[in-house]
């Protein structure tokens, strides 16, 4: 394990921030750790045991406060289980295995069969996204649905997006302007207001997390054929990080059965999606 941050000050201040921030969650919720051979995992549960279980993989750079605005609604139908990826800025290990070693398809298999799930659906985002395809191509039997927002293994990154972000970051409250912008396209200033927590937080974590600088490698071909879930893939039209229609043209080449959608004026950052991953996870309602 390295280290994720760049002081200990750094770590302390932007854990504490993550800690307030748990405090207050949403809705009725568990929080503790189940145990990989990676290291301890970070867990928010909420909903009925009696509910489907559904999994949440945020992206880089951040942990499960991405899922603040979706876990209530999400929750009043699924089991739901907010996963704090190791090595990112979360509660769970500080675990960084190359992605190319297989490690995070096991992680995630260790941290589902630790939550005593033998099937689940899935909805991650950016980094999550990816870690979802990895493991969905790995065991596809565990996986009823998939819910990809944004993710990465589809299409290669961008290079100058993480620089550039790190950049801004640097900048005060102008630079977090800049940052919103770079991820999030188009946002209009009635947004900006909403996204203000979230966009400090964002803007903390950056000064003192240091980031993944390998690039996300793109899952085979051979890979993606066992895609045979239930897909739904949200893009931002405006993603600086990932090549949208590269994407798309590739996830359509590999699972026809998948539902894409290209959501309008949006970039990087896509979340409050939980109506429109609701209809899809359960189109008859409930």
């Amino acid at each position: 394990m390295g280290n994720i941050y760049k002081s200990e000050v750094g770590k302390q201040e932007v854990l504490g921030q993550y800690r307030k921030i748990l405090a207050s969650w949403p809705v009725e919720n568990h929080q503790y750790e189940v145990e990989t051979s990676l290291g301890p995992t970070f867990v928010i549960e909420s909903g009925s045991k009696d509910n489907p279980p559904l999994i949440l993989l945020h992206g880089s750079v951040s942990n499960s406060f991405t899922w603040y605005g979706d876990v209530v609604s999400l929750s009043k139908t699924y089991n739901v289980f907010a996963i704090d990826i190791i090595g990112e800025a979360g509660l769970s290990a500080a675990s960084r295995p190359s992605y190319e070693s297989g490690a995070y398809a096991l992680w995630l298999n260790e941290t589902i069969n630790a939550l005593r799930l033998s099937t689940c659906s899935i909805v991650a985002m950016s980094l999550g996204g990816w870690m979802a395809l990895s493991f969905a191509t790995t065991y596809p039997d565990k996986v009823d649905n998939l819910v990809l927002l944004c993710p990465g293994g589809l299409a290669h990154e961008k290079a100058s997006f993480l620089w550039k972000a790190i950049f801004f970051s640097l900048l005060g409250k102008w630079g977090q302007l800049q940052t919103l912008k770079l991820v999030g396209g188009k946002i209009s200033s009635s947004s900006l207001s909403g996204l203000g927590e979230g966009l400090t937080f964002a803007s903390l974590t950056f000064k003192y997390f240091k980031p993944r600088t390998a690039k996300m490698p793109l899952i085979s071909d051979q890979s993606l054929y066992q895609l045979t879930m239930p897909i739904l893939m949200l893009f931002g039209d405006s993603d600086q990080l990932i090549p949208a229609s590269k994407s798309i043209k590739r996830l359509k080449q590999f699972a026809q059965q998948a539902r894409i959608e290209l959501l309008p004026d949006t970039g990087h950052l896509i979340v409050n999606q939980a109506d429109r991953i609701l209809k899809f996870l359960n189109p008859q309602g409930s």
